[in-house]
C-alpha cells in the first residue's frame, strides 16, 4: 500500500509538483503521477465538452421535435441551449485543440443527448403530446455549425 504524498494529499503535492517545476527540480519530481494527472487533464476537458454538448444537442432536438409545444414550455430550452451552447464556446476558446475532437465528441454526445430528450419528452403535461421515439433521429441531425451558431435554434 502506497503512502506517498500524492495519495495522502493531492493539493499539496500538486503546490510541491509546481514548485519543483519552477525551480528546476525536476530530478525530484513525482514523473508517474504528473504523466497520470495530465492525462486525466486531458480527458477532463474532452468530458466537459460531451458533456455540455449533451444537453446542448438534447434541447435543440426537443425544440426540434416537440415544436408544437407552448412559449412558455420551450422558454427553459431556450434558455438552456444559450447557456450549453456558450459554454462549448468557451471551452473550444479555452482549448482550442479541443475543435479536432469536436466531431468525435458530437458523435459521443448525441445518443445520450437524444436519450435526454426522449426522456424529457415524456414527462410533458397539460395535454402536450408525447413524442414517439421514432420522432427522434438515431444520428444528430445539426451540422457542427449550426451547433456552434448562436442564433440557432433547431
Amino acid at each position: 500500500m502506497s503512502n506517498t504524498l500524492y495519495d495522502h494529499d493531492l493539493q499539496l503535492w500538486i503546490s510541491q509538483t509546481i514548485q519543483q517545476l519552477q525551480n528546476h527540480e525536476f530530478e525530484s519530481l513525482d514523473i508517474e503521477h504528473l504523466i497520470e494527472e495530465l492525462v486525466d487533464l486531458g480527458k477532463s476537458e474532452r468530458n466537459t465538452l460531451r458533456s455540455n454538448l449533451k444537453i446542448l444537442l438534447a434541447h435543440l432536438l426537443k425544440l426540434q421535435v416537440q415544436h408544437h409545444v407552448p412559449d412558455s414550455m420551450k422558454a427553459s430550452w431556450y434558455t438552456s441551449v444559450v447557456e450549453h451552447r456558450q459554454r462549448v464556446l468557451d471551452n473550444l476558446t479555452d482549448t482550442p485543440s479541443l475543435k479536432s475532437f469536436l466531431v468525435e465528441a458530437v458523435e459521443k454526445a448525441y445518443p445520450d443527448g437524444r436519450k435526454i430528450a426522449i426522456k424529457e419528452g415524456k414527462l410533458a403535461k397539460f395535454g402536450v403530446r408525447v413524442p414517439e421515439e421514432s420522432e427522434y433521429p438515431l444520428t444528430c441531425p445539426f451540422l457542427i455549425e449550426q451547433i456552434l451558431d448562436e442564433d440557432f435554434y433547431g
